[in-house]
């Protein structure tokens, strides 16, 4: 690793093979990052946990944790650039579904970039929680779709 004015960046030898696949893009690899739960929240508590405001910072890890996990698994993905400032370290199942904090199974070095980016994936956790939280949508059908697949989440679910 080295560091440099604009961000950490990842030094990588071309003989560094990847063990996650970028093919699935905008989705990480799901035999690296599948998705992994808070047991905390279950639909019996969303009320006391996901449903609170301001609950997700009570559980979300320091930077601390993520950016040494984020530079592991840039390197895990293979990504050409390597620059931290264009990956989010982001939760396949968000904070805000229970998803679980530190689990390294649930987060991944989402590209900030494209189409498909981690702002857009933002859109889609923030209509969930509040399906979930309003009764709408049941918790765990809100978290296995995006878990499978958040670009198409809201459709599975039934809500725009």
């Amino acid at each position: 690793m080295a560091l440099t004015a604009a961000g950490l960046i990842l030094a990588t030898s071309s003989a560094h093979a990847a063990t996650c696949s970028q093919s699935h893009l905008p989705l990480p690899d799901a035999t690296c990052q599948p998705g992994a739960y808070n047991p905390d929240v279950t639909q019996s508590t969303i009320k006391s946990t996901i449903c609170v405001p301001g609950w997700t910072k009570t559980v979300r890890p320091p930077v601390s944790y993520t950016t040494p996990l984020k530079i592991k698994q840039i390197g895990e993905y293979g990504y050409s650039d390597t620059n931290t400032a264009d990956y989010e370290e982001d939760h396949l199942v968000p904070l805000e579904l229970g998803g679980a904090p530190r689990d390294p199974k649930n987060l991944w070095p989402e590209p900030r970039y494209g189409n498909q980016s981690a702002a857009s994936k933002d859109s889609v956790e923030n209509k969930l929680k509040i399906a979930v939280c309003n009764g709408t949508v049941k918790l765990n059908a809100a978290r296995s779709a995006i878990a499978n697949n958040w670009t198409t989440a809201l459709s599975k679910v039934g809500i725009g």
